[in-house]
């Protein structure tokens, strides 16, 4: 097993140093495994470092390619060895265990570097999805940017409490705001003094509300709750979700449409079109592309964020600003297709076509193009350990369009 990580990690390497994954669009080499081999991105990402370091390490690389070392302790001696110190290294790993050895560098990465290991982490927002449905952020600031957002959420508790008191009598008010002077950790009888999330709710929806610099009045930073048919459920029930498919109960739908704008949209909002009055593309039209994309179009991206609508025809060409003319792309493959020299079209059947700059299509599934000599290699390299491995062994089935993963589980659930 060893030994074939090995193989994969030189491949990943010369895969990568001819840039074989920017031929096929991939913003990096991490994600086209990602893309391609079915990888998740973080080990994707985690493979390449490995695979480029043991490029510089030829002890260290020779040692796994005769199954001397495993992939952990490799991934563990990359992160601290340097061609001057990988025999030494190596020497030690191949007494220890894996854990062991993790221990080892992470202790020998500290004596080498002791003041980048009593600095701060990087500053850097986290999210993670609880069992529960709620969303978990994780904050890493700076003590004084972290007491600065600490001040703006108790301003927005403040706001949220000002909000809820607006029906309240003066003479209610006057005895509240009392008690509040006397012990601000005292709720008033009746009264609910908000919390700092309530604060950080109050203080984005107040920041795009009223910042001129979003925009269109905030437009393009709405929360876009789907209606649509819940694919679980018999025809005529529906479900709503949010634009990266994570289900929104009843109720919750409920208490946001008690107070929303509600924008219908007839199927994908094919049609809307304003011709050629305007190249920029309006919020009617913004919205349909966001229900329809999801979005960047380009196959194997999955980005959702900073995406631009992009005119399948140009519109100093002659194309129109309209729905059935535009395709949201993130910022990568927007310069791609205008500077990088690929080309995107939309067949008669209304799905996407990309086109490389030498006119080679890219197609769903990746292209059989690969070196005679390497496969030769790989075919004997199986036979002589009697294993059947083809080109599609493990070639991900996926047709690039966004999965929608409770859709998935919920099969699975169905089917045990």
């Amino acid at each position: 097993m060893d030994a074939a990580t090995h193989r994969l990690l030189t491949c990943i390497r010369q895969f990568d140093e001819v840039g074989g994954w920017y031929e096929q669009g991939a913003a990096s080499c991490a994600q086209w495994l990602a893309w391609r081999i079915g990888l998740d991105s973080a080990t994707a990402r985690e493979k390449v470092r490995v695979a480029r370091a043991l490029g510089k390490l030829p002890a260290i690389d020779e040692a796994l390619r005769v199954g001397k070392l495993s992939y952990a302790k490799a991934r563990a001696l990359t992160r601290v060895a340097a061609p001057e110190t990988e025999a030494k290294l190596l020497e030690v790993a191949l007494v220890a265990t894996g854990a062991q050895l993790e221990r080892i560098c992470r202790g020998y990465r500290r004596a080498l570097a002791p003041d980048e290991a009593l600095a701060p982490e990087e500053r850097s927002v986290r999210r993670r999805d609880l069992p529960g449905g709620m969303v978990k952020l994780e904050i890493v600031l700076a003590p004084d940017e972290a007491d600065l957002v600490l001040r703006a959420l108790d301003r927005g508790r403040e706001v949220v409490h000002g909000r809820e008191q607006t029906d309240v009598s003066a003479e209610t008010r006057k005895r509240n705001d009392v008690r509040q002077d006397v012990s601000a950790e005292t709720s008033a009888p009746g009264s609910t003094w908000p919390s700092r999330a309530d604060g950080m709710v109050a203080l984005a929806e107040n920041f795009l509300a009223g910042n001129p610099a979003t925009g269109n009045g905030g437009e393009r930073f709405q929360v876009m709750v789907h209606v649509d048919q819940d694919p679980l459920a018999p025809d005529g029930v529906l479900s709503a979700s949010l634009d990266d498919g994570t289900r929104v109960s009843a109720e919750t739908f409920r208490r946001i449409a008690c107070d929303c704008g509600v924008v219908a949209v007839a199927g994908d909002g094919a049609g809307l079109n304003i011709g050629r009055r305007a190249r920029s593309i309006p919020p009617a039209i913004r919205r349909a592309l966001a229900l329809r994309d999801r979005g960047c179009r380009f196959p194997g991206c999955t980005h959702t964020r900073f995406l631009h609508g992009h005119h399948i025809q140009h519109w100093l060409h002659g194309g129109e600003t309209s729905v059935d003319n535009l395709v949201l792309l993130c910022t990568f493959h927007h310069h791609l297709v205008h500077e990088g020299l690929w080309t995107v079209a939309r067949g008669e059947d209304g799905e996407l076509a990309f086109t490389a700059p030498e006119g080679r299509a890219l197609q769903a599934e990746p292209p059989r193009q690969m070196v005679q000599g390497v496969l030769e290699s790989l075919h004997e390299w199986a036979k002589d350990r009697g294993l059947d491995i083809g080109a599609d062994s493990n070639l991900p089935l996926w047709d690039g369009t966004r999965p929608d993963y409770d859709w998935a589980v919920g099969a699975l659930l169905r089917a045990g």
